[in-house]
């Protein structure tokens, strides 16, 4: 147990680390090649401990080979496999934000492996890798010890003595010749017809070679089955070169559906398909030699029968499961060119700089003017203080407590659209409710209309929100459902619709008439809408429309660095007083990522986050300003519209640990 444990624990992470190394289509193939490459020699040397482990010479009895050899090869083994892990330098993980490892994390951990298994299979290709990789491996494991039973006693009557090193030399030689051959033929191949052709062609041979075993077993004749050894070695020698680098492709779709990058547990995934199907393996080989009848005691003579039943399965059995993995291939859609289309379509993503609401860069410079007036509040020069001064600041804020936070209730592994549940909304709502007054959500439907009544469980105050878009039919479920929620007095302030006029889905007339239909059914609730707060200094209509002005500030979007970030937030809030007509201002949203691209001189990072939190908290109560800060928690589906930095504006990891 102890060993099977620390293998998955050293396999994983390892596999997870081959899939990282490279985003060109080809060059995968090539990493995944060495590292067959080297894997192989394992093959080429292995099968002569058995040579060693039966002389006399090294040792007394094959029971005290085993212990002796199992000892001194795994040292060995395991002081090759720390390699890496010594010389290789990779940033520190000391103070990342990962979940602490305890016995409540490890039982969640299982069930965000369970939930990426589902999530994963839904990928058809790679649905298509597992299920082929499972027909081949597996078929090969089955039989794999057959080998050995069919060159003693077929090829030499059950003679063990006299069949000498030609076991041995099955393995090591078909090894040898993966190493030599078949890993370089199919990494070739590969960049010449592609992966899929490449690992089509490659499994074909292999059937070949299958079939040239039930001819070329000669007894009297053993090197005759040498001839067969490069055409089989093509099935298990192409495998997982192709299908590491297969899967590697198919890693970098995911990424594009769901804004993951998930390494480890497509690689876990993976291998545990693999190991899954050998265990399978290992009791199919036992009902296989009791089905024909074969026993290692009884003369060859007497179980003729017995031997060409096995010799029929060793060629027959890899030929079935490898023609089947080869239909399951025959329509795998990730081809070079679709790969280099996704792999574009992420690396655009990732240099982007602009949030889904397209602020502008230093759009606040083009609006101010002269007599903006700014209240008494004097900033605190923080650069002189030290990490540990800027931690102990943000700590006082968090447990004095917040005036509003934007609820962030999608898990790692959910995307916009997805269900959330009752029991994820109550327990995230239960971690922010010491640190703040109001939650704000931002939908009405798909279980964000179960966040107010979270809330109000708590003794919080709730800004709802109804999510508007060009989607007209989907608006009325949300209007309704906001309606419905302020009449059940789940609501302190109604806000319909966020920054619809920013991404240009409606005009403002469209936005007004939904106001003031929410406004009529909703009684004393305030009824506002949140936008940029540019957007509100042309439109006096909107304005009029509101019962109160929610802005969204972010002078990170905008590009300003972190030291002047406090000024140009107030600044905003002072080029919309002039427009608001009177009427009372809050910040709907604003924050800074600890983690992701620079924007200009906005730069993301632990110490900058927290900074600005302290900054705007500190203004805030000085000048009795409403802040509701984005956000509470970390949300990966932001991803798809923010690139890299647009998962890292949460006061909470993903994993619901404070980050700071």
């Amino acid at each position: 147990f102890v060993f099977y444990l620390g293998l998955t624990i050293f396999s994983v992470p390892y596999v997870a680390m081959g899939y990282e190394m490279s985003d060109d289509f080809h060059e995968r193939t090539n990493i995944m090649a060495v590292a067959q490459w080297i894997g192989q020699w394992a093959w080429v040397i292995a099968p002569w401990f058995w040579v060693i482990m039966y002389d006399q010479g090294w040792f007394e009895s094959a029971e005290e080979a085993t212990r002796s050899l199992a000892i001194w090869v795994g040292l060995v083994c395991m002081i090759f496999a720390m390699v890496p892990a010594i010389f290789i330098k990779s940033e520190s993980t000391l103070d990342k934000d990962y979940a602490p490892l305890t016995v409540k994390n490890i039982g969640g951990s299982l069930k965000m492996i369970l939930d990426g298994f589902v999530q994963a299979f839904k990928l058809k290709p790679f649905r298509k890798l597992c299920i082929a990789t499972f027909f081949i491996f597996n078929a090969f494991n089955t039989v794999a010890a057959f080998s050995f039973f069919i060159i003693v006693y077929y090829l030499f009557n059950g003679d063990a003595g006299s069949a000498g090193i030609w076991p041995t030399l099955f393995g090591s030689v078909g090894a040898l010749a993966t190493t030599f051959l078949v890993i370089p033929i199919v990494t070739k191949m590969s960049k010449v017809m592609g992966k899929k052709k490449a690992f089509l062609v490659s499994q074909g041979i292999s059937v070949i070679g299958y079939a040239m075993f039930w001819f070329l077993f000669v007894p009297g004749k053993p090197y005759m089955y040498m001839f067969a050894l490069p055409f089989f070695a093509f099935g298990i020698g192409s495998l997982f070169t192709l299908m590491m680098s297969m899967t590697a492709d198919v890693i970098d779709m995911d990424e594009l559906n769901s804004g993951l990058r998930r390494e480890g547990v497509f690689g876990a995934i993976y291998w545990w398909m693999v190991k899954f199907g050998f265990a399978i393996a290992g009791g199919l080989s036992g009902l296989i030699m009791s089905v024909v009848g074969f026993d290692a005691d009884v003369a060859a003579a007497d179980q003729e029968s017995a031997i060409t039943g096995l010799r029929a399965f060793f060629s027959g059995f890899p030929v079935i499961g490898t023609l089947i993995a080869m239909w399951v291939m025959r329509d795998y859609s990730v081809s070079e060119e679709k790969a280099l289309e996704i792999r574009a379509q992420l690396d655009a993503r990732k240099n982007e700089s602009l949030s889904s609401s397209s602020y502008g860069h230093n759009k606040l410079n083009t609006l101010l003017t002269s007599g903006l007036a700014l209240g008494p509040f004097k900033d605190v020069d923080m650069r002189n203080q030290s990490d540990q001064e800027v931690k102990d600041l943000f700590h006082s804020f968090m447990n004095k407590g917040m005036d509003g936070l934007c609820f962030s209730p999608y898990m790692e592994h959910q995307n916009i659209g997805d269900q959330l549940s009752q029991e994820q909304i109550d327990r995230r709502i239960s971690i922010v409710s010491g640190h703040t007054k109001y939650v704000r959500s931002f939908a009405c439907t798909y279980g964000n209309e179960l966040i107010p009544q979270a809330a109000k469980n708590k003794n919080l105050k709730t800004m709802v929100g109804a999510w508007i878009s060009n989607d007209l039919d989907q608006n009325e479920v949300e209007i309704n459902k906001l309606i419905d929620l302020a009449q059940n007095g789940l609501v302190d302030i109604a806000v319909v619709g966020n920054e619809v006029l920013l991404r240009n889905e409606l005009s403002e007339q469209q936005i007004i008439g939904y106001i003031e239909r929410v406004k009529k059914e909703v009684g004393s609730v305030p009824v506002g809408y949140v936008d940029a707060y540019y957007q509100f200094l042309d439109k006096p209509d909107l304005v009029d429309a509101c019962d109160i002005v929610l802005i969204n500030c972010y002078p990170f979007w905008e590009g300003y660095d972190i030291h002047e970030s406090l000024l140009k937030l107030r600044q905003m809030y002072a080029v919309t007083q002039g427009a608001a007509q009177g009427k009372k201002i809050a910040i709907a949203e604003t924050g800074w990522p600890n983690k992701g691209e620079a924007n200009n001189n906005a730069v993301p990072s632990d110490r900058n986050a927290m900074q600005y939190f302290s900054k705007v908290q500190a203004w805030a109560e000085a000048e009795d300003i409403d802040v509701v800060y984005f956000s509470s928690f970390d949300e990966s589906w932001k991803v798809h519209q923010e690139g890299d930095v647009g998962a890292r504006w949460g006061l909470w990891n993903s994993n619901e640990v404070l980050k700071y």
